[in-house]
């Protein structure tokens, strides 16, 4: 069984990808919140697995609160991450979670996705061309991650830290979780807006509604920026560094099918 989260479709896709490979239930953990679904049974033949995108160096709070409050029996786990570029010590953070309710990621990998997110003066989203480089990379190496959930193989530690990963984790990745995740900061151009709906539909914590859009400010807001990247007029923005800033979800282009 993988519980997976996703804003803009990098991790559904890995997910989905590992999920056909290995014949395992996908379990989307915004849906498991809206039912109150949390205690699963887990068969002998089936696996724990962990998607989900890094947020500030960190798994993201819907994550980790899904996670303390889940209820399976110890079985084979493993995680794998998407990322811009690096992960920090996300993992490090997911296994300390994953203890207090008696499980252990065996097999970690972090798999590096097109960027998206684009709120701080240094994040742009990738050109064109290197999104599509690491999508191709990606390719490429999850055939390896579903050979070793296959085999059930242990100690596996496959990840992108980056140069200095305390720091991005709890330093500046606690900065941003702790102050940053904000649905206070995202605005819509009346005039742009097309009344779509698109953006409430693809809101993972249902923290919008009407059209134009407004942010209900439920506390739920996870700054994905699902609503922000899926928006087709480009009308909504978060604060104003992304107004000059592009756009990107998985199979945006048409050209990036799995």
């Amino acid at each position: 069984m993988i519980f997976y989260f996703s804003g803009t479709g990098n991790t559904r896709w890995v997910a989905e990808q590992i999920a056909d490979a290995i014949g395992e239930e996908l379990v989307y953990i915004p849906d498991a919140i809206r039912n109150d679904k949390y205690e699963y049974t887990i068969t002998e033949e089936e696996t724990i697995g962990f998607c989900f995108p890094t947020h500030g160096w960190q798994p993201p709070r819907i994550v980790r609160d899904f996670i303390s409050k889940l209820k399976v029996e110890s079985h084979y786990c493993w995680a794998a991450t998407t990322c811009g570029d690096n992960m920090g010590e996300a993992m490090t953070i997911l296994n300390k979670d994953l203890a207090n309710i008696g499980l252990q990621a065996s097999a970690m990998f972090s798999v590096i996705m097109p960027e998206s997110y684009v709120c701080l003066p240094f994040m742009y989203t990738d050109t064109e061309e290197k999104e599509h480089r690491k999508i191709a990379t990606a390719r490429q190496q999850l055939p390896h991650i579903i050979e070793c959930i296959r085999e059930r193989r242990t100690g596996v530690e496959e990840l992108e830290k980056g140069a200095t990963p305390r720091l991005y984790s709890y330093v500046i990745g606690g900065y941003f979780n702790a102050r940053m995740i904000t649905d206070k900061k995202f605005t819509v151009d009346d005039d742009v807006c097309i009344k779509c709906g698109k953006c409430a539909k693809v809101c993972p914590v249902d923290n919008i509604q009407g059209t134009p859009p407004e942010w209900i400010h439920n506390g739920r807001c996870t700054s994905c920026l699902a609503c922000y990247h899926y928006c087709p007029t480009h009308a909504i923005n978060f604060g104003k560094i992304t107004r000059k800033r592009g756009q990107y979800y998985f199979n945006k282009r048409g050209d990036q099918k799995s």
